[in-house]
């Protein structure tokens, strides 16, 4: 690793680091980066309030917005999906959202690899959401609960799953050199486990930082500590979305942060770099703002298209003389856009027959197109509604 960028941060230390590696068959000798203790407040430029109140106001539209529609958790759970899919993808993990809605009629055994480590996402963020909801606090406890979650099954199961690392970490050294790598992230150890403890306290703790600065730092120091061996990076992006929801900024995980990062990957990723570099938190603060007035202005627009969507199906349905269960599977398909006919038996308590003919009447009227064959039912989706949820704002 080059070490010159780092060696002179303000905010952090570089400390040595060796042992064997594996993969070469030769010792390393080089050099991780520990952070210094988070501050509770900072000077911020008047363009970096701006930047923040721009984004808090943004943030403030989207969570009425969603709370105007009848049952705003129908359509939470299809961000999550969405979140799941380009969290994900930052991390090189490429599914569709089609496959990742499917896995909910699938046993797990049926998924590929990909899919289930999406759909561990999914899971792990809907807990996490709930708990946060209880309320309780952001702690290395339900990081650990959450990251066992995420690797179950993956190859990155195993022994270290659920518990903060106790091995070296690298990144960008894919075959080469532990020297030559772009960041060596803290050692584990005391040191470690003493500054990922820090880190949640100063979470929880209030302060005279804005928020979505609290988030921005927050994340900066969880991702720079890197404390487990897999999944660091999609669980600090969850982490900001669980702060909007403690902080009541947000009631349902209505933004998906990762679409506008998985966008600007790069910078994303450069930001984080040069903060450890410079020690200048502004540019960072700025940027995490950006992609948060972004999302939440993309979250008022997908509300706006899936509600006119659903009204214009339901006013439509009406004129077919459709009537009772068509008419609440139509209903909801802005929160389900894939379904079986067992699902939806299950979810309005009546018969298979008249789920299935129900679902049979929204196939011939265009509203629904049979998706596959399923194991154990049909799966059904309604493409307009998916259309509109993953195209961009």
């Amino acid at each position: 690793m080059s070490v010159s960028p780092l060696a002179n941060s303000p905010i952090g230390l570089l400390v040595p680091v060796g042992g064997y590696d594996p993969r070469r068959g030769a010792d390393y000798s080089a050099s991780a980066y520990l952070p210094n203790r988070l501050p509770d407040d900072l000077a911020l430029s008047g363009a970096t309030h701006n930047a923040i109140t721009r984004a808090m106001s943004k943030v403030a539209r989207a969570d009425q917005a969603m709370l105007q529609l009848p049952n705003p958790e129908l359509l939470a759970r299809l961000v999550i999906r969405q979140e799941a899919v380009s969290t994900s993808a930052i991390e090189g993990t490429y599914v569709q959202m089609e496959e990742v809605l499917r896995a909910d009629f699938l046993a797990s055994s049926e998924y590929s690899g990909d899919v289930a480590e999406v759909y561990n996402y999914v899971l792990a963020a809907e807990a996490a959401a709930d708990w946060i909801r209880e309320p309780r606090p952001i702690s290395v406890h339900l990081l650990e609960h959450l990251q066992k979650q995420l690797v179950t099954g993956t190859a990155s199961d195993g022994p270290q799953a659920g518990r903060v690392r106790d091995v070296q970490v690298f990144i960008g050294v894919p075959g080469g050199r532990v020297e030559d790598a772009r960041f060596i992230p803290c050692p584990p150890g005391q040191r470690l486990r003493d500054g990922l403890l820090h880190w949640e306290a100063w979470i929880n703790r209030p302060g005279d930082l804005p928020l979505l600065a609290r988030l921005a730092l927050g994340h900066y120091q969880f991702e720079t500590l890197r404390p487990f061996n897999d999944g660091n990076g999609r669980l600090g992006r969850l982490v900001m979305l669980l702060q909007l929801i403690a902080a009541e900024e947000l009631r349902l995980p209505s933004i998906a942060l990762s679409p506008w990062l998985e966008a600007n990957r790069r910078e994303y990723q450069d930001h984080l770099y040069q903060v450890s570099v410079t020690g200048d938190f502004e540019p960072w603060i700025v940027f995490v703002c950006q992609a948060i007035e972004a999302q939440a202005v993309a979250a008022v627009r997908r509300v706006g298209k899936l509600v006119a969507i659903r009204n214009r199906m339901l006013e439509e349905l009406k004129g077919h003389k459709a009537k009772g269960t068509p008419m609440e599977i139509a209903r909801e398909l802005i929160g389900y856009p894939m379904l079986t006919v067992n699902a939806m038996k299950d979810r309005h308590g009546v018969t298979y027959q008249a789920a299935n003919t129900a679902v049979r009447r929204l196939v011939d009227l265009g509203y629904l197109r049979q998706f596959s064959e399923g194991n154990y039912d049909r799966v059904f989706v309604c493409d307009e509604v998916l259309e509109a949820l993953v195209q961009a704002p």
